[in-house]
């Protein structure tokens, strides 16, 4: 089940959880983060080749590209056997901005954004049919497990991707890692 929750900066301990697709999407669309559900007709299997993946969801990442202006599209998937699971993870654990969107549909799997666009704190659990757009000079940072296991399509304004520029805060290191945060029961409920 996908989850957003909101805390006040430096109050990782404290936050309000929010489930429902439309009510996350609200909430986010007003920190101008696009969130989505995407289905395909498709039956698609663990190791489809990564043209198989895009084909499936075609319409939509073409809609998309026409939006945005996005000029190019990839796959990537990592499992708990990766080999560099746990430098992947270490890096993108850190808070950073991108000079361009970063757009994520998660083709199965998870992943955990933190979002810091303000003086809050956005959690956001995306699964298996999730879309998420974090807008270009968005602090945030992302969380794909000790035993990441996902599948997702990225999406490009420019051919060569982004970079990403890390702010130097330690905010990161305060929050819950993905293990922890699914498995916490005291966010106050809000659906």
């Amino acid at each position: 089940m996908s989850l957003l929750t909101i805390h006040t900066e430096g109050r990782p301990e404290d936050g309000v959880a929010i489930n429902g697709h439309q009510a996350i999407a609200d909430m986010l669309a007003a920190i101008g983060v696009r969130f989505e559900r995407w289905t395909t007709g498709r039956e698609l299997r663990a190791g489809d080749a990564p043209e198989e993946v895009l084909e499936a969801y075609r319409e939509s990442v073409d809609r998309l590209k026409q939006l945005y202006g996005f000029q190019s599209v990839d796959v990537i998937s990592v499992g708990p056997d990766h080999p560099q699971k746990a430098g992947l993870r270490a890096k993108f654990l850190e808070e950073h901005v991108h000079s361009d969107f970063e757009v994520r549909f998660f083709v199965e799997g998870r992943g955990l954004f933190f979002l810091h666009p303000d003086e809050k704190v956005y959690g956001v659990l995306c699964e298996q049919g999730d879309l998420i757009s974090v807008p270009a000079r968005v602090k945030h940072w992302f969380d794909m497990g000790e035993s990441p296991a996902f599948t997702c399509i990225r999406l490009f304004t420019r051919p060569d991707g982004w970079a990403a520029e890390f702010t130097g805060s330690e905010i990161a290191g305060t929050f819950p890692r993905l293990e922890q945060f699914v498995k916490f029961d005291s966010w106050s409920l809000h659906v």
